[in-house]
């Protein structure tokens, strides 16, 4: 194994808002952090605070943005084919619906990961629960590339609860604790759950790692080495402006940074003086041609102008519900349940 050390550090860069420069396998990733006012009866804002926002393609606010919701905060009824969403819902709840028939909520610490495939729609809203105090909705969305002999492959749907997604937690010789979340990929002798079968990630030779780490101010905790030859990412989201570092070298000014590291080198990270919290995209490259087009992502223009025909002529499965832009009742808990009719909750066995 390569010592720790700034050897490890490729480089570093501020990060402005919006999606984040990813490395192959990952295509994107975008984090979420808005502080949404308390819902009215309809889990939305207040129609009064909405006047002067651009209604459908609302993003760039200070606090909180629709989206593309129009009621609702979200994304309504939107296509995707040829790779993988990863939704980590750290705060608030997302409802969301599919082509498949699909359909579910999930939060706190949830992760859903859907393999677009051969074509997929979803809705993706965020129902403001609390009437009274402000809803907080924070989250990370990545996608992650298929390969070409994956990309026709039949969609699929996975929930991941927060109650079975392991943590790592460590301290350092002053006792400040470190905590690892994995969302895939292996750290301390723990697991994460499995992803879909189709997915880059189900080959543990692929290596992909998706963790956040989250550091008590001032801790120190080594990024243990992985393979040779994967992309390595580590993305600062917290805490940055306080000191953090990583291989002794500072993170640059700004709210958001992030590092390029080697996969093979272990290194040093830091907490600055604040709580500090890093996601870590790690995997080996896919190393064909991306083509990518709005909500399509494949090899080819080819590819690209045949998933448009197919999605005009079939709406990948159509749309079995009664909106494009579905929010459960507010009394409804975190459930999934799957195209085959079958629902599972988190702590309970599936139905």
């Amino acid at each position: 194994m390569a010592s720790s050390g700034g050897g490890g550090v490729i480089g570093m860069r501020s990060l402005n808002p919006g999606p984040w420069d990813t490395a192959d396998p990952f295509l994107f990733a975008v984090y979420h952090d808005d502080m949404f006012p308390p819902g009215t009866s309809n889990m939305g804002p207040d129609k009064s605070l909405l006047k002067g926002r651009r209604i459908g393609s609302d993003f760039g606010n200070p606090k909180w943005n629709m989206y593309h919701g129009e009621t609702v905060p979200g994304f309504p009824k939107h296509p995707h084919r040829g790779f993988e969403t990863v939704t980590v819902v750290r705060h608030g709840l997302i409802d969301h619906t599919d082509s498949l028939g699909a359909t579910g909520r999930f939060g706190g610490g949830d992760c859903q990961w859907m393999t677009a495939g051969a074509g997929i729609s979803h809705s993706e809203m965020f129902p403001l629960i609390d009437t009274v105090n402000e809803n907080r909705l924070e989250l990370f969305q990545i996608w992650l590339n298929l390969p070409k002999k994956n990309k026709m492959e039949q969609p699929h749907f996975k929930m991941m609860w927060a109650e079975d997604i392991p943590h790592v937690l460590t301290t350092d010789s002053s006792g400040r604790e470190t905590e690892v979340t994995l969302i895939a990929g292996a750290l301390g002798g723990q697991s994460a759950p499995q992803p879909p079968p189709a997915s880059w990630a189900a080959d543990p030779d692929n290596a992909v790692a998706i963790w956040t780490v989250r550091m008590a101010p001032d801790a120190c905790w080594e990024l243990p080495a992985g393979p040779p030859g994967a992309s390595r990412m580590l993305y600062c989201f917290h805490g940055g402006n306080a000191g953090a570092k990583v291989g002794g070298r500072a993170f640059p000014a700004g709210r958001l940074a992030a590092a390029e590291l080697r996969s093979d080198v272990a290194v040093q990270l830091q907490a600055g003086s604040t709580e500090t919290e890093f996601l870590m995209l790690q995997g080996r490259p896919i190393g064909e041609p991306v083509v990518s087009h709005g909500p399509f992502v494949m090899t080819s223009q080819a590819e690209i102008r045949q998933a448009f025909s197919d999605y005009q002529r079939t709406e990948f499965g159509g749309w079995p519900w009664p909106s494009e832009s579905v929010a459960h009742p507010r009394t409804q808990g975190r459930f999934a349940r799957y195209p085959d009719g079958h629902t599972d909750t988190p702590g309970r066995e599936s139905l």
